[in-house]
């Protein structure tokens, strides 16, 4: 007798596309006009028009598409640093003359 709940494997598995949206997909596509385009063709309509503010809308709309977010990254200090004590005499010379290697 059926318990209810989910069941490992059932249901349409995420980011699948249903038919009707490759469909409309692939006729954008043959077409040669995308969602994007229209945008971008509307800005800069706006722009040149000196509607700047819904040239602005549109903007910040296709900025994800145009412009992909950096990477975040952390800094992380070098792990041979060592104190100046600990550098020879040739090292300090070597960064008293400013040649010294940052890598």
């Amino acid at each position: 007798m059926p318990r209810g709940g989910p069941r490992p494997g059932a249901g349409r598995k995420k980011g699948s596309l249903t038919q009707r949206t490759r469909e409309i997909a692939e006729r954008a596509i043959a077409e040669g006009l995308t969602p994007l385009d229209v945008m971008l063709s509307a800005m800069h309509a706006f722009h040149q028009a000196g509607e700047l503010e819904k040239a602005a809308k549109i903007a910040h709309d296709a900025a994800p598409y145009v412009h992909p977010r950096l990477a975040a990254i952390e800094y992380s200090s070098r792990e041979d640093q060592r104190s100046i004590q600990e550098l020879s005499d040739e090292e300090l010379m070597i960064m008293a003359a400013g040649v010294w290697d940052t890598h």
